[in-house]
């Protein structure tokens, strides 16, 4: 193993899971990258980057950059040395995947529940659609 992914949106749950992949990454001394979708971020946060940044997409780039560097902050501060952050856009599980995919992810690891629990109860979660879709092994963190 020399990649672990962790998905956040910056949810207690996903807090987690940030924390179990980083103390995972530093026992095994590889790699962690810490990946949010753009986009999926509550209303409430978006209205107030809008107000801040004056337009939509420079507020979700900024509100996601937020995500993943409060992420990476939070795996330092847990030990873990070997950490990237960066942030896609689009549907969350597919996003995940494809960015999994492309960086060579060994272990994806991720909260069961985020910040959708009205769509993950209609549509299935991200967790749930991770498990049966992505090509490397994952781990769900309670």
């Amino acid at each position: 193993m020399q990649k672990i992914m962790v998905a956040t949106d910056g949810s207690d749950g996903a807090d987690r899971a940030v924390d179990f992949a980083a103390q995972l990454a530093l026992g095994l001394g590889v790699e962690l990258l810490i990946l949010t979708v753009a986009g999926e971020l509550p209303a409430e946060d978006m209205r107030r980057f809008a107000r801040a940044e004056g337009d939509i997409g420079s507020a979700l780039d900024s509100a996601a950059e937020q995500v993943v560097a409060a992420a990476a902050a939070r795996a330092t501060g847990v030990g873990a040395v070997r950490v990237r952050h960066s942030f896609v856009w689009g549907d969350p599980a597919a996003a995940i995947i494809a960015e999994a995919d492309r960086e060579g992810i060994d272990l994806i690891v991720v909260g069961r529940r985020g910040r959708g629990r009205l769509a993950g109860l209609l549509l299935g979660s991200v967790s749930q659609k991770l498990t049966s879709l992505a090509s490397c092994p994952v781990l769900v963190v309670p």
